[in-house]
């Protein structure tokens, strides 16, 4: 793994870079709000094993659960500069995020965010992303009449039946919003909670579950067999 800098305009950013097979997928790979994707480092591992590159851009810290335009925006036009520059030609690429960073993964395929009713967020959809995996993802910004109606990749969406943060039913309304639900694939992992899809946890968080590690692994080596199709 190699951490990359990156200029955006005047300010620089980091940028983790797994190098795969010459001929594999890309991840492009969305951290929450944390902004350090190193803290999901059994995933990224699994995914640069596999032969995937890894492409994970790292972002401050989200001060506030209710980000801001400027902060979304900001991290959707790092993601497409982080891609744009360590993309390797004529590969498939695949968004795979966490929390905020997979909400971000959604408006970058073509969903309309939204903060509240006429206050969307305008982030250009990336033609490059072929599928998502989304963990934990909040669903509530894509509430708006037809705001999903574009999103035509396929989709794996994960969650703990724990996430008091984006609980189950966040999911279980995507499956019903999706324009085509025969692109969805919903998991739901009994007993896990929104940040156990991570192997480092925030502070002061307990985990839910008995075996966090073999649940990093399944959740891991299935995102990797759904990059390949």
């Amino acid at each position: 793994m190699n951490i990359n800098k990156l200029d955006d305009g005047s300010e620089s950013f980091d940028v983790s870079v797994r190098r795969g097979k010459e001929s594999g997928p890309v991840v492009l790979f969305a951290v929450g709000a944390g902004g350090n994707p190193e803290r999901h480092v059994t995933l990224l591992d699994a995914l640069a094993e596999s032969g995937c590159t890894v492409i994970a851009p790292h972002f401050s810290r989200l001060a506030s659960p209710r980000p801001t335009e400027s902060e979304l925006t900001l991290r959707a036009r790092r993601l497409c500069l982080a891609l744009d520059v360590f993309d390797q030609s004529g590969a498939t690429v695949s968004g795979v995020g966490h929390s905020i960073g997979a909400a971000t993964l959604i408006a970058l395929a073509g969903g309309q965010m939204w903060l509240e009713p006429g206050q969307r967020v305008h982030i250009s959809a990336d033609v490059r992303l072929s599928r998502l995996a989304l963990l934990a993802p909040p669903t509530g910004f894509f509430q708006a009449p037809e705001a999903l109606d574009s999103v035509r990749v396929p989709i794996l969406t994960w969650v703990g039946s724990e996430d008091d943060i984006t609980p189950p039913s966040q999911i279980k309304w995507l499956a019903q919003a999706m324009p085509d639900s025969q692109n969805l694939d919903v998991r739901v992992t009994d007993g896990a909670g929104h940040f156990s899809f991570m192997d480092q946890m925030p502070p002061h968080v307990v985990e839910p579950l008995k075996d966090k590690q073999a649940f990093l692994r399944e959740h891991s080596n299935e995102i990797c067999k759904f990059v390949f199709g």
